[in-house]
């Protein structure tokens, strides 16, 4: 039976390990749009991001990095950013973060034809949750077994389903009490419309019969 449990936490461990890398390449331009990556984040979240770029400073590229969130939340900004960079935060709402890159091409590099198709090589991995911790030091803090750790992790992947559970849970009440309040408003509007219209008729028939006895007509 422990082994079976073992087994599984090995599996989870690296379904855990598995994270969203990607890879893109942004040319420098003087005037440059970001480009943005965008991941859905619960609430007090752990959140890694891992950048990886080529080139070096002075190269004539100032690579530019901002996180926020589609609330409005800053996380992070750093500027002429080379090599390995690792950024971690905690999100402070539900909401989706955009992780956005902007490519300048500086301005003593302008008018050099050499580096008019100069661009940037970006790796970028983003981690949350349970695969955003440093298991390493925790198990060198607490001076656990391998297996505790998978364990652990797999307490806090159930965590995390639990809380993602909730939340989608909480969505569909409010979005239940939406359409609720939504059918009653529109129930009600129906009626004082089928009302407004019958009494208008009722007014109009009234108002002919009187307007046609007034020019003896009937």
């Amino acid at each position: 039976m422990q082994s079976l449990i073992f087994n599984y936490a090995l599996i989870l461990s690296f379904l855990l390990s598995l994270a969203s890398s990607l890879h893109m390449e942004i040319p420098s331009l003087p005037n440059p749009e970001p480009v943005c990556i965008r991941d859905f984040v619960q609430e007090n979240q752990m959140v890694t991001v891992n950048i990886y770029t080529d080139g070096s400073k002075g190269d004539g590229q100032r690579l530019d990095v901002k996180i926020t969130d589609t609330l409005g939340n800053n996380y992070a900004v750093r500027k002429d950013i080379v090599g390995d960079v690792k950024l971690a935060f905690t999100s402070q709402d539900n909401a989706a973060i955009d992780v956005c890159f902007t490519n300048y091409l500086e301005a003593k590099w302008k008018h050099h034809g050499s580096r008019t198709n100069s661009l940037r090589t970006i790796e970028l991995e983003i981690e949350s949750g349970a695969s955003a911790r440093n298991w390493n030091a925790l198990q060198a803090s607490e001076k656990l077994k391998p297996n505790e750790v998978e364990l652990k992790k797999i307490e806090s992947l159930t965590e995390e389903i639990v809380s993602e559970l909730q939340y989608l849970k909480s969505r569909e009440e409010r979005m239940r009490d939406t359409n609720e309040s939504t059918n009653s408003r529109v129930k009600w509007f129906s009626i004082i419309i089928i009302l407004s219209l019958i009494g208008f008729g009722v007014w109009q028939i009234q108002y002919l019969r009187y307007y046609f006895k007034v020019k003896h007509i009937i």
